[in-house]
């Protein structure tokens, strides 16, 4: 599978600072110091309805996690994953009247055009869970082997307490556990299992429902976490840098994945830093595809809304608050956005150096974005007050802010 093209990054004069970034394992700030390549894995949609402004909030965070990273000189290894088969993209399609192949096609396409439109940095490996699929027979097989795998009905369920580490991502005790089990896609009630929290390994064939040969598994097809095991795994190995994605994926997916790929290696952790975007709410309820409370990027592209103005909205939140999309705040994101572009258009301005520094040390203070911005609009506030004398300034502040904060002046 492919991703999307990649914007040209511009270079900076000097040299970024490394990371400080909220780790969730560990509920407080690391400072991320990684080799001459970074290693970044966040975790794609399901594409049965693409791409509403929690998902652009969310890859927001792991664009800038890049550019910080490129900011320092380092290369980045990004790899990103595509759910395409799994039961709400079964469910959309049946309920739609649709193949659901055809389905996530078109959702994952647009999905490719509203990252190009926000100008994010596109993963060196996107990979769909059904390409996978010939990576995660194996793993599980092993899993069974290693005496952590076990079969229930023609199902195959991974065994939480195989992994002497479990629980140390989320840090959430075992009654939080089964709740949002139930609530994000596990089977705690489900009779016969060992543990409620066991994790679906594969799933064996259902009648009308897709499926693949899965070896001495049987035919099935794979679980949501092992997926994203595999695909890690293959591409970046274990003790990667950063595991991102939304919140809500702490528990179970992030916590599950992390055990499994620690049980197949025995190594730990699976990751350097677990790192979560906040939620983003409408009209008081988080936005989720199943409630349909959704704002989509690619129907504010088409009413003609700047791609540069949603950036500069996601911006203005912290990436780990939950927040509320609102008229008014894209509507100041439009305006500040106008602001910027009149100030770097001017022939001169005030000296840039300083700002650049102050919007390096914002986002590496753990993607202060907030700060960011502020400092960009007191620099344009003097343009538009007293001006300046420094022909390459407006160039700079323009480049600074496309290299840094991904939005094209």
């Amino acid at each position: 599978m492919h991703a999307w093209p990649a914007s040209e990054v511009p270079a900076l004069p000097g040299q970024g600072r490394d990371l400080r970034i909220h780790d969730t394992a560990s509920g407080g700030r690391v400072t991320l110091r990684p080799g001459p390549v970074a290693r970044l894995y966040v975790c794609g949609i399901t594409p049965y309805d693409a791409t509403h402004m929690g998902h652009a909030a969310t890859y927001n965070a792991f664009d800038l996690v890049q550019r910080v990273w490129l900011d320092t000189k380092r290369q980045v290894h990004y790899v990103q994953n595509v759910t395409d088969v799994d039961d709400p993209l079964l469910e959309r399609a049946q309920r739609d009247g649709v193949d659901w192949v055809k389905l996530a096609e078109q959702e994952t396409a647009l999905f490719r055009e509203d990252m190009t439109a926000l100008r994010m940095l596109p993963p060196k490996h996107y990979t769909g869970a059904v390409e996978a699929i010939p990576g995660i027979v194996p793993l599980v097989e092993r899993l069974r082997d290693l005496g952590a795998a076990y079969e229930l009905e023609g199902d195959i369920y991974f065994s939480v307490e195989s992994d002497p580490h479990f629980g140390q991502v989320s840090r959430l005790d075992a009654t939080a556990m089964r709740l949002l089990s139930a609530e994000r896609g596990g089977d705690p009630d489900r009779p016969g299992k060992k543990n409620p929290l066991d994790p679906l390994l594969w799933l064996a064939a259902r009648d009308g429902e897709p499926s693949w040969d899965g070896g001495s598994l049987g035919r099935g097809r794979p679980g949501w976490h092992i997926e994203c095991v595999a695909i890690a795994l293959d591409h970046l190995g274990m003790g990667f840098d950063v595991q991102g994605g939304g919140s809500d994926l702490a528990f179970p997916h992030h916590e599950m994945g992390a055990s499994h790929a620690q049980v197949l290696t025995g190594e730990f952790p699976m990751a350097k830093a677990y790192v979560h975007a906040g939620m983003v709410a409408l009209d008081g309820e988080k936005m989720s595809k199943s409630k349909g409370n959704l704002v989509f990027v690619s129907q504010l592209r088409r009413d003609g809304v700047d791609p540069a103005a949603i950036r500069l909205a996601l911006h203005a939140h912290h990436y780990r608050s939950d927040w509320e999309w609102t008229d008014q705040g894209l509507q100041e994101a439009v305006a500040r956005l106008g602001r910027w572009r009149s100030a770097v258009s001017r022939p001169d301005g005030p000296a840039a150096d300083a700002l650049i520094e102050e919007i390096r040390e914002a986002l590496a203070d753990d993607l202060d974005t907030p700060a960011a911005l502020a400092a960009v609009d007191r620099w344009v506030a003097l343009q538009q007050e007293r001006g300046g004398t420094d022909t390459g300034a407006p160039g700079l502040v323009s480049r600074a802010v496309d290299a840094l904060l991904g939005v094209a002046l």
